[in-house]
């Protein structure tokens, strides 16, 4: 049954086949224009498609471009992170933030922040705060210093992430010790060159103030 069936529809087929067959080739002379039209159609279609790829790889390779340039244009030596004012240090700091993929970067630009001077969110949505100093390169953070941004970065801003980022070479010992018992990130002024230079935030935090040695404390 069922290969009748088959039959059948093959029988069919043919037919209709030959039917088409024979309507085209009495009617060539109205088919041909409509024929050509389809045809033509296909192809500037065809081409429109591929010039448009073509246009959206350009659009994309250009954007990859100036999003390297952006990124050349904000690596900055050292000597020119020392000569920022302390405004412009932060501002800077958001900047790379931005660039390692933070959102809502925000900077407070002003005195009485309570040790927020810069506050974010990861791309992993983790709340980042930030603070800055910045200091002559033979200075260190002290523990001063530490105990201040501790006391507000989780308490008073509600940080997953606090960070604090320095210019100078050190911290001393006691504000190097606060920092990794409160789980602080110690950025450095070496760790702050590689950031600068590219390397990605995130890769940096677990780093934590490591490579730059820590000050001890003139004896009494």
């Amino acid at each position: 049954m069922k290969k009748q069936t088959r039959r059948q529809l093959q029988v069919w087929s043919a037919v209709a086949a030959g039917v088409a067959v024979v309507w085209v080739a009495a009617n060539w002379s109205t088919v041909w224009p409509v024929l050509v039209t389809v045809l033509a159609a296909a192809a500037v279609g065809g081409a429109s498609w591929a010039l448009l790829r073509a246009h959206r790889q350009a659009v994309g390779r250009n954007r990859a471009w100036r999003a390297q340039e952006e990124a050349r244009a904000r690596e900055l030596s050292m000597a020119q992170v020392d000569a920022l004012t302390w405004q412009e240090f932060e501002t800077y700091i958001a900047e790379l933030c931005r660039r390692d993929g933070c959102r809502e970067v925000v900077v407070s630009g002003k005195s009485g922040d309570l040790g927020a001077d810069v506050v974010g969110y990861l791309a992993d949505g983790r709340k980042l705060v930030i603070q800055c100093k910045k200091y002559a390169a033979h200075r260190s953070v002290s523990s001063q210093d530490m105990q201040k941004f501790v006391g507000t970065a989780r308490l008073e801003h509600g940080a997953d992430v606090a960070l604090f980022v320095t210019t100078c070479r050190a911290f001393t010992r006691d504000a190097l010790g606060l920092a990794l018992r409160q789980d602080i990130v110690a950025l450095h002024r070496d760790l702050l060159g590689s950031w600068v230079k590219g390397a990605h935030l995130e890769s940096l935090i677990p780093l934590n103030g490591s490579g730059g040695g820590t000050r001890r404390r003139p004896s009494a």
